[in-house]
């Protein structure tokens, strides 16, 4: 398989810049055109047909959604990866309806971006190892929607976890930041828990996107930005 073609959609040139960057830290993949109108992405998708865009929802001249739509309509083959600040229940209902490939809330992090674009690769390979299909097969490919499990399992299954994370360390981060009165950094967590700062990023992007965690951007005296981590409010006990 070649490199997997990207067009970044995005009207912000310095996060545009960032997206980019990021992509090409990631083997296997090349951003082929960044556009930063919907009208200036529209005609990139319609020349390069990349595989894959990375595409915003708030543009000066129009929405993503309503691209998304128009990409779903005219029978392109090429996915969308939602990079959105937009929170919105509604927004990530309408993508879904879409069939948008992945959501990724801004501010964008590397860990969380690579994530999505090694699960597309796997997910081009899975397609193109098919000769025909089962419902093993389907389920493989639809992860979101998962697979039925009969009533009278008496054991349940246990989600299985990416690379690189272990169930040890990932209770140990779960715990510190459950039992944390405050939002803690990624070098504080790995400092309770013993790891390196990457190591402790590495896990809390997990629990982020397993919505088990909050995350918010805050900037320093020197004005230098820090993610910040707190357990989502359910999963706080009670006083």
């Amino acid at each position: 398989m070649g490199a997997i073609g990207i067009v970044i959609a995005e009207d912000d040139p310095q996060i545009a810049e960032i997206q980019r960057r990021f992509v090409e830290r990631v083997p296997d993949f090349e951003v082929r055109g960044i556009a930063h109108t919907t009208r200036d992405a529209r005609e990139l998708i319609e020349v390069l047909q990349p595989s894959l865009v990375l595409l915003d929802i708030q543009f000066p001249d129009g929405s993503g959604l309503d691209l998304l739509r128009e990409i779903r309509a005219s029978a392109s083959p090429t996915d969308v990866i939602l990079v959105t600040a937009a929170k919105e229940v509604d927004s990530l209902t309408e993508a879904l309806r879409c069939g948008v490939f992945d959501y990724i809330l801004k501010p964008l992090v590397f860990e969380r971006l690579e994530q999505s674009l090694q699960n597309f690769t796997a997910h081009l390979e899975k397609l193109k190892a098919l000769q025909s299909l089962s419902q093993q097969s389907v389920d493989g490919l639809l992860p979101r929607h998962g697979s039925v499990v009969p009533q009278q399992a008496s054991q349940p299954t246990r989600k299985r976890l990416p690379k690189g994370i272990d169930t040890l360390t990932l209770d140990k981060v779960r715990s510190t930041l459950i039992d944390s009165r405050e939002s803690l950094s990624a070098e504080q967590v790995g400092e309770r828990i013993g790891s390196s700062r990457t190591t402790a990023r590495r896990y809390l992007e997990y629990l982020v996107s397993e919505q088990e965690l909050e995350a918010d951007v805050n900037y320093g005296s020197i004005g230098r930005p820090e993610r910040r981590y707190r357990a989502a409010p359910e999963l706080k006990p009670a006083p």
